[in-house]
């Protein structure tokens, strides 16, 4: 298949650069090897975010005297918390399929890899391969920390 633009990765880069060449009129498809979305969204930023909130609201529900509200109970569910996390992620990513197949963009499920003569061959979960041609290709398959000698990660910190 034959396409204006090829976006790797779906990202915060990647489906906005996706959904921003379609409304211009440009043929566009997005390879994606996991989740709408990209790391961000799936597994970093956002679901750290909804972490963060619920232990916010924790600390405000031990600190309710403070503002004149009384609390006689309070427990934290970890489970919950961490599927409220988990559906936010999950409603956002929808969110990004819902945009994708609005703006008519093509989603490609699978890993990229970009191939000599403006080609992209996506290798599906099942193994299998499809080469795509563009015209123009983006890479926006995001950033991963890199290890530095005598700064190894512990994972931890």
């Amino acid at each position: 298949m034959q396409y204006d633009l090829i976006v790797v990765g779906s990202g915060p880069g990647g489906y906005v650069a996706a959904i921003r060449a379609s409304q211009l009129g440009l043929k566009t498809a997005i390879v994606e090897k996991e989740s709408l979305g990209g790391i961000c969204l799936n597994w970093g930023c956002i679901p750290t975010k909804a972490l963060l909130k619920s232990a916010q609201v924790f600390e405000y529900l031990k600190h309710a005297s403070d503002y004149g509200i009384t609390v006689n109970e309070y427990n934290a569910d970890f489970n919950k918390v961490i599927g409220r996390s988990r559906d936010v992620a999950d409603g956002m990513s929808k969110g990004i399929q819902f945009l994708l197949k609005k703006n008519k963009i093509d989603v490609l499920n699978g890993y990229g890899k970009i191939k000599q003569g403006k080609k992209v061959e996506v290798t599906g979960a099942d193994g299998t391969t499809t080469v795509y041609e563009a015209q123009h290709i983006i890479l926006a398959t995001g950033a991963r920390s890199r290890i530095l000698p005598g700064l190894e990660q512990d994972g931890k910190k």
